[in-house]
């Protein structure tokens, strides 16, 4: 594909072309009034191709101009694509069930036609697929493959995963573990408890720092500027105990820094409580969080002593299990 520099280069490449004409006759002997002579009509050939060169070049730059906007307007319309796709995607793989062409169409605000086809292309490479039965889209296999591999480069699920299963066989109970990604903290891995009701929560998900255990670790133990920024607000209430106010969120990440380790009693569910501890890099760093996810009546507040040495033993060896990796380019 030509960039827009090399277009536009060649485009003024070509209008030297048309510059390559003959200099008119000499008429510099003439007086005011005089003609000067017309050998072979040299001044009225050279006044036509004067007249073509100047039409000549108009013509290129008009040229010039429409190409420009046409590749500026395919550009556009190959993000504009590309946005559609990703959303697309991000659609489906929320959606609690697989989703109907209608229903696609609908909430993303295109034409059936137009989401049909883009469904298609995805099915094509893998990352689609449709039930036969229903007709229904929902993501496949492919994209779930991807995205194991990417959770598999970081370092902190390799440490904290054997501690996790070690946690949910002790305790029973739900058990999850967040990072520090891109500004965020987001959810790496869960593993189900064993209890009748489960609870859980997306691989992907980003948690709200002050409604939730690993955002207050996050606020705690994270980047200096982070609580600032944060308790400015807006603390979005989830419910009627959530702290919203900057005051209240200062006191509570002052607490977690002092006890090393956190809870969120009600904070973004009535009935619901996290208990969470911070895992540490090689560099005594703080970079993720180990927490339990339950029912209030399970993870009580305060927390049981036994229940809290488990979750605090289980960070703790996940910050061992991280060891200085060289990596060869």
């Amino acid at each position: 594909m030509i960039g827009r520099n090399s277009f536009i280069f060649r485009g003024w490449q070509h209008w030297t072309d048309f510059s390559a004409i003959e200099q008119p006759p000499d008429m510099s002997a003439c007086t005011i009034g005089q003609v000067a002579p017309l050998p072979d009509l040299a001044v009225a050939g050279y006044l036509d191709r004067r007249a073509d060169h100047r039409f000549s070049q108009r013509n290129t730059g008009r040229n010039i101009l429409t190409n420009l906007c046409k590749i500026e307007g395919n550009e556009e319309s190959g993000l504009a694509s590309v946005d559609l796709v990703l959303s697309l995607i991000e659609l489906l793989a929320e959606a609690p069930r697989p989703c109907r062409l209608t229903e696609i169409a609908r909430d993303l605000g295109i034409s059936k036609a137009r989401a049909h086809r883009h469904l298609r292309s995805l099915m094509t490479r893998g990352y689609v697929r449709q039930d036969a039965e229903s007709e229904r889209y929902e993501i496949a296999i492919k994209l779930m493959t991807l995205g194991d591999a990417v959770r598999e480069r970081f370092d902190l699920l390799a440490a904290m995963r054997p501690q996790m299963s070690r946690l949910r066989e002790q305790t029973s109970q739900t058990v999850t573990a967040s990072a520090f990604i891109d500004g965020a903290v987001v959810v790496l891995e869960f593993l189900h408890g064993r209890n009748l009701i489960e609870f859980g929560v997306k691989p992907g998900a980003r948690l709200d720092y002050h409604a939730t255990a690993h955002g207050l670790l996050a606020l705690a133990f994270g980047p200096p500027d982070l609580l600032p920024t944060v308790a400015k607000g807006p603390l979005k209430a989830w419910t009627s105990a959530t702290i919203t106010s900057e005051e209240g969120l200062i006191a509570a990440v002052e607490q977690v820094r002092r006890q090393g380790w956190a809870s969120a009693p009600d904070q973004l569910m009535l009935g619901v409580n996290a208990l969470a501890a911070p895992v540490f890099d090689h560099r005594g760093d703080w970079c993720g969080g180990l927490a339990l996810v339950g029912s209030a009546q399970f993870i009580t507040d305060p927390p049981a002593q036994q229940q809290l040495d488990e979750v605090l033993a289980a960070a703790a060896a996940a910050s061992g299990n991280f060891v200085w990796k060289v990596k060869v380019a």
